[in-house]
């Protein structure tokens, strides 16, 4: 699915067996995050796919071999967003599992993260991934993403 923003355009692809939740919801969030941090949204793609699609990527584009649960791609300009995100919905249900979290919990948190990146916040030191999880907690709030 895709839709047009008031700005850019939001494509929302799952090529998984998985269920998501709706375009709109997805579309809402994302929409949310972006604005809470004081940025418009550009264009964006949300690619929803298996483990072995994101670890082919990861293999190809960032020469990493091993599963992950988001792949981002930023594009952004000043404080637009442009970007993909690229989710492995195998890695999310398990990590859902593995925190006793809803699946779409997990799946919001994700796409939060992936967002949050492209605003230009970092999970490489213990400090930038406590901030990255703070600010993942707060967008999940801003939605009310129950457990």
């Amino acid at each position: 699915m895709s839709s047009n923003t008031s700005n850019g355009f939001l494509a929302i692809a799952n090529s998984t067996f998985h269920s998501i939740p709706s375009d709109e919801e997805i579309t809402q969030f994302v929409i949310q995050v972006v604005h809470s941090e004081g940025y418009a949204l550009g264009d964006l793609g949300i690619n929803f796919m298996s483990d072995d699609e994101l670890l082919e990527i990861n293999c190809s584009a960032l020469n990493h071999d091993y599963y992950t649960d988001i792949i981002t791609f930023d594009d952004a300009v000043g404080n637009m967003v442009h970007g993909v995100l690229n989710i492995s919905l195998d890695r999310v249900f398990e990590n859902a599992q593995d925190a006793g979290v809803a699946f779409a919990k997990e799946l919001h948190r994700v796409i939060a993260h992936g967002l949050l990146h492209i605003m230009g916040y970092d999970d490489h030191s213990e400090s930038d991934r406590l901030v990255m999880r703070q600010k993942e907690d707060e967008k999940l709030d801003l939605f009310h993403v129950e457990p």
